[in-house]
């Protein structure tokens, strides 16, 4: 899994947006940053498994980043999020997507939604300790 300084590398990519910016972003676009996250993790944690061929990475990685794999992860972790956290994962479970895969469960495919802004919403404020923490007890 990656530690802290590695994945400050990422914090130097985007430095034009501001705390007020992020808080005001169109929950879709941070679940777009926060889908990107939440993979990365995911990635980096079954490649750490010993896995070579990229199909059985790919395979693996898919099993826990899918809409039904993402719905149980934030139920794992929804006793912990603060009151911000908890209306940030509201506006991504309540925006207007206008597609949903057609083979998606809507609920899960919202309540994915909701984590990957999440992600994304602490991707982009920095909160780096935070992503962390919450990846770590939603991966128990």
């Amino acid at each position: 899994m990656l530690n802290i300084e590695e994945f400050n590398i990422f914090r130097s990519i985007n430095t034009d947006l501001n705390e007020e910016d992020v808080k005001m972003m169109n929950p879709l676009s941070l679940a777009f940053v926060g889908d990107g996250v939440f993979e990365m993790f995911i990635r980096t944690q079954v490649l750490g498994k010993g896995r070579k061929n990229s199909n059985k990475l790919h395979i693996e990685s898919s099993k826990l980043a899918n809409n039904k794999a993402q719905a149980e992860f934030l139920a794992r972790i929804k006793d912990l999020l603060t009151n911000e956290e908890k209306a940030v994962v509201k506006r991504g479970i309540n925006s207007k997507n206008h597609t949903i895969p057609k083979n998606a469960n809507v609920h899960e495919y919202k309540l994915a939604t909701g984590l990957e802004a999440l992600f994304g919403y602490h991707y982009l404020l920095g909160n780096d300790q935070r992503i962390l923490e919450l990846y770590k007890r939603g991966t128990k």
